[in-house]
């Protein structure tokens, strides 16, 4: 624990070596830095990864004083054999593409463009793993010319040496030995500055990990294999790499869309540091409500926390299309007057997601607790549905300010295709969490108990006063179709036996309570009419 608590240090260093770098030569705070730290540092963990996996297969270079001249001894043939015997989704590197290769060349001309032409044919050369395809089937690849970022020519070999030198001083190769589990930590820690949506339609970058976890257990609650996991607003990633935990990386296949470029990026690199490389090319950037890749795709497990508002009115007539007609059968929100940045796009992806399910799909779905109980229009519609065809398993009610960035209170739906429709748990669990405070904003976090008490209950199908009930479809629907908890909690009333002469007391003691208000009143009655007599006559 203390060699895994040194390694998150470690690595935090390393980030904030590369921002001072970025800040020394103009870039702090620069639209660009982003993407300079977050590309500099997944070549650095590709490095990393490729020379600890050549050595897992090749003891030799393991045993070697210098890795580097000991790789560039090999013949092309010995070299192609290394290659070939590697896993997969291990990016294929060359001797003068790797850092210390780099680090002893740094002194030769124009490093700056050695630098920018080795990102670029890494990218090229491993681009059929690590690529991030848009909705056409055009590749994104790994790494931009980060020098060109400089706008001074001048300052650029400087530039690229000062990067080179913070990531040689550094290795991951100890954390793949000792397969340390806290890469969710360092992904937080290299986002954190850069966590907001900068003009993405519907990029949500950070899902509280409480709400996350919750999700991935109550959905998957025994051990599943070869199953398909899909976001269609899977912004960096939070929702996906909590399901993937829980299911084992080895045992699912993530699928993605997202219209944002940002939000695609980091989830690329979250997939990388959580050894999920090979789900890249299933990430799309694409609009996912215009133009969805995965249309016709149905998916084992759904997790999503979509927009809840926004104006999709430039392409909202596109969507009463026919081929959307079974899509969207419950509606699609009418274009208002004003305020067009309000239109509820989540009531769309929730009928995608639907759609969007197999035979035996399961989903979790966080949205406005307003909508689990409107009386009317598109949410009813959806409400309806689920309990008609029995796809509803249950539904959480959360604590109010659970996401920092909103003060909507929220509500997780969870959906199975082959759901109990007789023991629906639905759950009020807005009491739970401590109040806490994040920069500006209160947030309400809770514990590691609390979480695993949510998990345990619903999974339980238990009903607990106040908390908890367990009902059925039916009673759903004689409720308007209700998928609020507190709706079916009953309501208690003390009883307490007591004699007719405590009875008579308690009367009295009323009544000669009564009295005296009375008397108080019209005092004050007789007082405020003298005031006003005084006034009349002034």
């Amino acid at each position: 624990m203390t060699q895994d608590i040194s390694f998150i240090t470690k690595t935090k260093q390393l980030i904030d070596n590369l921002k001072s770098v970025c800040a020394n030569y103009g870039l702090g705070n620069d639209g660009n830095e982003f993407k300079i730290i977050s590309q500099v540092f997944l070549y650095k963990f590709l490095n990393d990864k490729f020379r600890y996996e050549v050595k897992q297969v090749q003891h030799a270079l393991a045993k070697a004083e210098n890795f580097t001249e000991a790789l560039q001894q090999l013949s092309d043939d010995d070299y192609k054999f290394l290659i070939n015997s590697l896993n997969p989704n291990v990016p294929h590197l060359k001797v003068h593409q790797l850092i210390e290769y780099l680090y002893n060349h740094q002194n030769a001309g124009d490093f700056a463009k050695t630098f920018d032409d080795t990102l670029r044919q890494i990218g090229s050369e491993n681009a059929d793993v690590f690529s991030v395809k848009a909705f056409s089937g055009a590749k994104d690849l790994l790494f931009d010319e980060l020098s060109q970022f400089i706008s001074d020519s001048s300052q650029r070999d400087a530039f690229c040496k000062a990067l080179v030198n913070k990531l040689f001083e550094f290795s991951f190769e100890e954390m793949f030995e000792q397969k340390y589990d806290f890469f969710a930590t360092i992904f937080e820690y290299l986002i954190k500055d850069y966590n907001s949506d900068s003009g993405g339609k519907y990029a949500e970058y950070y899902t509280p990990h409480a709400v996350a976890r919750i999700m991935a257990s109550i959905l998957v609650p025994e051990p599943v294999k070869k199953v398909k996991c899909y976001d269609p607003s899977a912004g960096s990633g939070t929702l996906l790499m909590s399901i993937a935990h829980q299911i084992g990386e080895n045992n699912c296949t993530i699928y993605s869309e997202d219209i944002s470029q940002k939000s695609s990026n980091m989830l690329r690199l979250n997939l990388v540091l959580n050894n999920l490389t090979h789900s890249i090319p299933h990430i799309i950037k694409t609009n996912t409500m215009a133009q969805p890749y995965y249309l016709e795709t149905k998916f084992d497990y759904i997790v999503s926390n979509p927009p809840f508002k926004l104006d999709f009115s430039d392409f909202r007539n596109d969507l009463e299309a026919d081929r959307f007609k079974e899509r969207f059968f419950a509606g699609i929100p009418n274009v208002p007057k004003a305020k067009k940045d309000s239109m509820a796009i989540y009531l769309l992806f929730i009928q995608h997601i639907m759609h969007s399910l197999s035979d035996t799909g399961k989903a979790a779905i966080v949205v406005p607790t307003g909508f689990i109980t409107a009386q009317s229009g598109i949410e009813k519609k959806i409400r309806e549905r689920l309990i008609d065809k029995g796809w509803l398993r249950g539904v959480v009610s959360m604590p109010s300010n659970i996401f920092a960035s909103t003060g909507t209170n929220v509500s997780v739906l969870f959906l199975d295709k082959q759901a109990d429709s007789e023991h629906i748990l639905l759950m009020d669990a807005s009491k739970l969490g401590q109040t806490v405070k994040e920069d500006k904003n209160q947030r309400t976090v809770l514990t590691a108990e609390e979480e695993k008490h949510i998990i345990a209950t619903f999974n339980n199908k238990e009903a607990i006063e106040d908390l908890s009930v367990v009902v059925s479809k039916e009673q759903v629907k004689e409720k308007n179709y209700s998928f609020s908890a507190g709706q079916y909690f009953e309501v208690k009333i003390e009883y307490v036996d007591i004699t007719p002469e405590e009875f008579q007391a308690k009367m009295s003691g009323f009544e000669s309570r009564l009295g005296e208000l009375f008397a108080e009143g019209n005092r004050l009655d007789q007082e405020i009419q003298k005031q006003l007599k005084g006034l009349k006559y002034e």
